[in-house]
């Protein structure tokens, strides 16, 4: 009789969890989005040369181990390059990989010194990947276990040539992360050099200018980290699976 109610227990949260994903896909359907992942393979996205199977799908998400064998680009991008879109992805981190000598960011987007100007960071377990935006690694939303919160764009905010006000647009409102292990959902909006940013239903970013972003490219998934020569994981690797992708193209601004 326990038996039987197990199955049972079993077969309605499969049919729940199918019809949840039914009805989500149909949404995003009717939304005007379309899939990037078909939850069966890599169709529509350009594996690394030399890989060895390590961007891979498994149970139905995009599973990578941060172990490629690449020897040139290591991250995985989409064929078709995009302009102006709203592109909606989930993702989790599986597990850390080490600590890592992570610095506290301040809203103004630069970092807690102490009083001799020396950057002060704390040893944290960390992982790390993100959303490669316009094909360039430098507009790139963060995935992380820093305190500022997943979502900043580091390049961005790191570098001293972009006055306060932009790097404070890329940092992050709040830290919105779900603990490491759970699903995390990002809508990535770009409209122009504009980026807005909302994680797990909280806005992160809002509005946020990157100057010089080019105009159109694919939508990559970061590589980080990786084996190092003892055959350990590097701190802040990409230990990430990815689910539910879906982009709805906008249109352009009209030329005058």
């Amino acid at each position: 009789m326990k038996r039987q109610n197990l199955i049972s227990c079993c077969l309605i949260t499969t049919f729940m969890l199918l019809n949840c994903n039914l009805s989500y896909s149909q949404g995003e359907a009717e939304d005007g989005f379309t899939s990037l992942f078909n939850g069966k393979d890599l169709s529509g996205w350009k594996i690394p040369e030399g890989d060895n199977g390590h961007w891979k799908v498994m149970d139905g998400v995009i599973d990578y181990d941060s172990a490629t064998e690449a020897k040139g680009d290591k991250n995985l991008w989409t064929e078709k390059a995009y302009g102006d879109f709203i592109l909606k992805i989930d993702w989790r981190i599986k597990r850390t990989s080490g600590l890592y000598d992570v610095p506290i960011v301040l809203q103004d987007g630069s970092m807690l010194t102490d009083a001799a100007g020396k950057r002060i960071t704390i040893k944290m377990p960390n992982a790390d990947s993100g959303i490669y935006l316009r094909g360039v690694p430098q507009a790139q939303v963060n995935i992380w276990c820093w305190p500022v919160g997943s979502g900043e764009v580091y390049t961005y905010r790191n570098s001293s040539k972009y006055p306060t006000a932009i790097r404070a647009g890329v940092t992050p409102r709040i830290n919105a992360d779900n603990p490491v292990g759970e699903w995390n959902k990002f809508t990535i909006i770009m409209v122009q050099d504009r980026l807005t940013v909302i994680l797990n239903n909280k806005m992160v970013l809002e509005n946020a200018q990157l100057p010089d972003v080019p105009k159109s490219g694919p939508i990559g998934l970061q590589h980080h980290g990786g084996p190092r020569k003892d055959g350990t994981l590097s701190p802040a690797s990409s230990l990430m699976q990815f689910r539910n992708v879906w982009i709805k193209e906008l249109a352009p601004a009209k030329k005058k």
